[in-house]
């Protein structure tokens, strides 16, 4: 992997004046690279003359259903996202979803001239909508605030990534620079196995030198993630000892596979909820004589008499964690919970795969500073990271092993993500496009 390592960790921000009008206030601020300063007025000229474009293509994007499994709409959008990359003069391509059982991934490249890092742009095409759902379009509450699915996740990030690129562009910026673009078609239910699912992310990542995404986060573009915590699933499957439940508690029947569940949740819960910045969450839970589940539709039945100790308990659930180690440090102290079995019955325990943690590294950290450094040039304010407790898993995480630095939650401000009272702040759509283009500018420069 050839990294682009010419000291980003002690990137010296330039010195700029603050941009918060068109016209910068002329006052001796020595050193001061007007040049630069001059390109970042314009590339500001640009997002907000092209700004109300911007707005009617996230209407349009946000009125295509791309519900995960709609994969004639996670494609339309794709489509439709590709011709404007191509316009660009990005090398874009649809890597077909088959093999996982998903429509695919856009992959848009423009390979620069090797003078600075190579940039990894992150967004995703599907939103948690399918097309039976009642919320289906794009709706202007007021001058400000629009409602529709997927306009805060993640559609509105995705402009906000097409757009900075424009703007770029616009400047004779865009030239210059390496940068891989992926949107991906699964991120809100995502295909499996994750090797096929995530294999665009991750080559993408292991190319890059610095991640950026453009999820929404907690919707405050006052904040940033520079950590995620993972995310992987278990399942619980119980037995115990068929009887008469008169006959329960005997020492050649014990307490059947219901109690035996519940020491084990108990325990979960008195051994592990200390864990800093984990959580661990069961989320069904069936017992009885006779239990069935579905692990595709998450449902199942469960049969059972008040006068028969169960003989089958099974519960699933997720494990959030913000590291690697932290994360089998808990699966050793489950296992060992489960293995303590009441008598007469004997409990497993299943880990599936998932999403991998994005741990807070000092790259990270530092591109934050240098982001927040970039808002509060251009009069927006300081940008803090969000803790990771209020951050769910997203395909950034994929790239946090392979690049020098990685930021994710440069997206759209919006509320109430994931229900049909979803919004969007259009007013920061040009700001965080703002951002982006004028961080890539930066890092570009940078010595």
């Amino acid at each position: 992997m050839n990294h682009f390592k010419s000291g980003l960790g002690l990137i010296l921000l330039m010195s700029v004046l603050p941009l918060t009008g068109l016209q910068a206030e002329s006052v001796d601020r020595s050193p001061v690279d007007i040049t630069a300063s001059d390109l970042e007025q314009r590339i500001l000229i640009e997002v907000d003359n092209n700004n109300s474009q911007a707005i009617a293509l996230l209407t349009e994007l946000v009125n295509i259903n791309s519900g995960t499994m709609n994969f004639e709409g996670v494609k339309a959008v794709g489509g439709l996202l590709m011709t404007e990359f191509n316009q660009l003069g990005f090398n874009s391509r649809w890597e077909t979803g088959s093999a996982f059982n998903r429509a695919g991934h856009l992959v848009a490249e423009h390979r620069g001239n090797g003078s600075g890092p190579k940039f990894l742009m992150i967004g995703h095409l599907d939103t948690v909508f399918e097309a039976d759902s009642p919320f289906q379009k794009f709706e202007l509450l007021d001058n400000q605030i629009a409602r529709g699915p997927g306009i805060g996740d993640m559609k509105g990030g995705n402009i906000i990534i097409l757009e900075a690129l424009r703007a770029l562009k616009a400047v004779g910026a865009l030239e210059a620079m390496d940068i891989t673009v992926v949107m991906t078609g699964d991120e809100e239910l995502s295909g499996r196995p994750l090797a096929l699912s995530k294999k665009a992310l991750i080559d993408a990542a292991k190319y890059a030198d610095i991640a950026l995404g453009f999820e929404n986060g907690d919707g405050n573009p006052a904040t940033a993630n520079v950590s995620r915590r993972g995310s992987i699933g278990w399942k619980l499957t119980v037995t115990g000892k068929p009887a008469h439940s008169s006959q329960i508690f005997r020492e050649d029947i014990g307490p059947g596979a219901i109690y035996e569940a519940a020491r084990i949740l108990t325990q979960f819960y008195a051994e592990l909820r200390q864990e800093d910045l984990l959580t661990f969450n069961p989320g069904n839970i069936l017992g009885g004589t006779k239990v069935t589940f579905d692990d595709q539709t998450k449902t199942g039945t469960a049969f059972g008499k008040d006068n028969i100790i169960a003989e089958t308990a099974l519960v699933t659930g997720d494990i959030r964690a913000i590291s690697e180690i932290q994360l089998n440090r808990v699966k050793t102290k489950m296992q060992a919970i489960v293995a303590a079995s009441y008598p007469h019955t004997r409990g497993e325990i299943e880990f599936s795969e998932g999403y991998p943690a994005m741990a807070p590294t000092a790259g990270n950290k530092r591109l934050l500073e240098i982001y927040s450094g970039v808002s509060q040039d251009l009069g927006f304010g300081e940008v803090t990271a969000v803790n990771p407790l209020r951050a769910g898993a997203a395909d950034v995480s994929f790239t946090a092993d392979y690049v020098d630095m990685a930021i994710d939650a440069l997206g759209l401000g919006s509320n109430k993500g994931h229900t049909a009272a979803e919004t969007g702040d259009l007013a920061t759509l040009p700001t965080q496009t703002k951002r982006a283009a004028i961080l890539l500018l930066r890092l570009q420069n940078s010595p």
